[in-house]
């Protein structure tokens, strides 16, 4: 399905920090992240658990859409997501290749 690029400039994809890292408790394969959007914490949760340890993602900075509405994942609340790349050889969490600041607008 292609979009218009109206509609893509709808989306706030940003830079944030992962403050604290927690399995979520009903699924094997989810995390519950807290992540520092430029001095917003959200909560957020991603399928990443398979892939990284906890303490690989403290501090990591991580690309996420900033604007998705809120879903309940797993009876989890989620208030954005996390990018990630995958290939047959797993998943691969975006991050810029330099420290950058929190909130900034990925363009």
């Amino acid at each position: 399905m292609m979009i218009t690029y109206e509609d893509f400039r709808k989306i706030e994809l940003k830079i944030a920090t992962i403050t604290d890292v927690k399995p979520h408790p009903d699924a094997d394969k989810l995390y519950v992240l807290a992540v520092d959007i430029g001095g917003v914490t959200k909560q957020i949760v991603a399928g990443i658990r398979l892939f990284y340890p906890e303490e690989s993602l403290l501090g990591r900075q991580v690309v996420v859409v900033d604007n998705l509405e809120s879903a309940t994942i797993r009876g989890v609340e989620s208030h954005g997501m996390l990018l990630a790349a995958s290939d047959q050889a797993g998943i691969s969490v975006l991050s810029p290749d330099r420290h950058v600041t929190e909130g900034s607008i990925v363009k």
